[in-house]
């Protein structure tokens, strides 16, 4: 859905209530926890946070209030989303005066105790979406090591024709993604540590 103003709340609303009996856009449901399908891009960003508990205790509280969605140009909608798998969440989006909204369902909820740790969810794309695919947010916590990682494992295709005939540039805005989205997390989990408020 695209607008030329800033989607009310009453509007996301609407539009997520008009994407909640329709199916996901692809087939490989929960593929971004093994092995992406062929005939997709393949996008993965990872970056340490830190280490030890506190750290991965603040970044999985980061990734529960969708801290890595706060980019200025993109986020969450609700911002405040649950994170349980069936829910509806927006991704909303604006650049170069047009607001663009995308329909993404949660299809995989990781919360995983070990050796490894790890606290996450995927969600795919509904048919009200640029793009057709899987996005994986992770944490991870290496008791050995002590590391605490964010990781973005994410695969798609252009599933509108405007998406399509952009999709250079679709390309760019996806990787652009992947760095700011990282950043975001790393200043979350920092800012945290310095007992000040995230950005």
């Amino acid at each position: 859905m695209i607008s030329l103003r800033r989607p009310t709340d009453e509007t996301i609303r609407a539009f997520l209530a008009s994407q909640s009996g329709l199916g996901l856009t692809y087939e490989a449901v929960g593929a971004t926890a093994a092995v992406p399908p062929n005939g997709y891009t393949v996008d993965h960003t990872r970056i340490k946070l830190g280490e030890g508990e506190e750290v991965f205790l603040r970044a999985r509280a980061a990734l529960g209030r969708w801290e890595q969605f706060r980019l200025g140009w993109v986020e969450a909608w609700p911002s405040r989303a649950t994170i349980e798998a069936g829910d509806l969440v927006a991704v909303v989006a604006h650049k170069f005066g047009v607001w663009w909204l995308n329909a993404c369902r949660i299809v995989v909820v990781v919360d995983e105790p070990g050796p490894i740790s790890r606290y996450g969810f995927a969600y795919g794309t509904l048919p009200d979406h640029a793009g057709t695919g899987e996005e994986r947010f992770l944490v991870e916590w290496d008791r050995e090591s002590g590391e605490v990682w964010y990781d973005i494992l994410a695969f798609s295709r252009p599933h509108l024709v405007l998406t399509r005939l952009g999709y250079p540039y679709l390309r760019r805005l996806q990787k652009r993604f992947g760095k700011q989205s990282a950043a975001a997390m790393s200043r979350a989990v920092g800012d945290r540590l310095d007992g000040s408020s995230p950005a």
